[in-house]
């Protein structure tokens, strides 16, 4: 990074003075920075960056430059001792602010920056983690007290409070993530990563499958619920959608429009990845849509969960649908003990009855994506694009 003073000639102020300011360059970038200060052409030594002896007030103007001078070396002196790269963003991004950022500040700012970005469901987690970082400890403390020992309490006092492997996993993978993030962003340089040791990949437990049989879901299909709440029988129709249609997830059917169904297809983008998705629309999923159909334009919702003149926003959809889900699962919970289930149901039971049902029925590992009973959903797509709509269309036939 070098930097020099120039005088703006291409400025002129009303009292014929034009201001001074320091240039920098670094990677073939360059930013200008006023010096707050200006004077006359005739009294400015480009050749020497200072102000000529002959100038009025020349102590003073000459002082405010070297002061300014000073003051960027200074930041550029303490960048380098932290061993933090000296660059544009580093510099002059309040600087000042992230070097005494501590971890609670520096939280706030994350979950600041997802809801911003209507990512609210993330943001959630990094407040639940960063409100249980605040009753173990006070988080106005500096990343690098962020240690292996702090880690290690930190699992004791949630163990403690009731949490299990997977639900410490989300928390450490949450906390391990704003750690690195403020490694990347030159908030500070640790001198070791306690992550390193402390292997938040182990936590990870893998559950036991749940799935139920295709007799049981007979039994379902049997259940007259006529006289039943509303919520009773949204659930065992959103269990059954669910099902027939290869185990779309709960928030992506809340989303389903009518505009999303084209020639016996419904198209939709799951929320949690972006991905593009296309299933053929079962006899038995068209007959739940045709129970909740209206008589309304394309961009009303499939099903009475959302109503697009009320939840507009990222943050009323989230809440909605987990308010919505909370009702079914608890519904779906009751149902189950009504039919003799020794399993639960709930909105997962149905994802993963989809994959087991097939894999039962012969149908390829791959085919069907067992992959939906893992975390890593990312696998499921890419065997679900490895193969034709025909054939998971065919693979579907086994669904009853």
């Amino acid at each position: 990074m070098i930097f020099r003073v120039i005088l703006r000639k291409d400025v002129i102020y009303k009292n014929n003075t034009s201001p001074l300011c320091l240039l920098f360059f670094h990677d073939n970038r360059k930013k200008s920075v006023g010096l707050g200060v200006s004077v006359s052409r005739e009294y400015w030594d480009a050749e020497a960056q200072k102000i000529t002896d002959d100038c009025p007030d020349r102590d003073d103007i000459q002082f405010q430059i070297t002061a300014k001078i000073k003051e960027y070396e200074k930041k550029i002196k303490k960048l380098e001792a932290l061993e933090i790269p000296v660059t544009f963003e580093t510099l002059f991004e309040t600087i000042g602010k992230r070097m005494d950022c501590t971890v609670g500040d520096y939280f706030r700012q994350i979950i600041d920056r997802l809801e911003k970005v209507e990512k609210y469901g993330s943001a959630s987690k990094h407040k639940v983690t960063l409100a249980l970082m605040q009753h173990f400890k006070s988080t106005n403390m500096r990343f690098d007290e962020l240690d292996l020992t702090y880690l290690r309490e930190f699992e004791i006092f949630l163990r403690q409070r009731g949490n299990v492997n997977n639900s410490l996993a989300t928390k450490f993978s949450v906390l391990k993530a704003v750690y690195n993030k403020a490694v990347s962003e030159g908030v500070f340089v640790p001198k070791s990563n306690p992550f390193q040791q402390f292997k938040v990949g182990s936590l990870w437990t893998n559950t036991r499958k749940r799935a139920i049989t295709k007799e049981d879901i007979h039994k379902l299909i049997e259940l007259d619920l006529s006289d039943r709440d509303f919520y009773t029988q949204l659930a065992k129709d959103i269990f059954l959608f669910l099902y027939f249609m290869a185990g779309i997830n709960f928030k992506d059917i809340a989303l389903l429009t009518y505009g999303d169904i084209e020639n016996g297809r419904i198209y939709y983008a799951r929320r949690k990845t972006g991905k593009m998705m296309n299933c053929c629309l079962t006899e038995q999923a068209q007959e739940i849509i045709d129970k909740y159909h209206t008589d309304q334009v394309e961009e009303d919702y499939l099903f009475p969960i959302l109503d697009r003149q009320i939840h507009t926003t990222e943050k009323q959809i989230l809440e909605r649908v987990k308010k919505t889900l909370k009702h079914v699962n608890k519904r779906l919970h009751e149902l189950s003990e009504e039919i003799g289930l020794h399993t639960p149901l709930t909105t997962y039971v149905a994802r993963h009855t989809y994959a087991t049902v097939l894999k039962r029925s012969g149908v390829s590992v791959a085919l069907i994506s067992e992959s939906l009973g893992h975390s890593d959903l990312s696998t499921t797509q890419i065997y679900l694009d490895s193969f034709e709509n025909s054939q998971i269309d065919a693979a579907m036939q086994h669904l009853l």
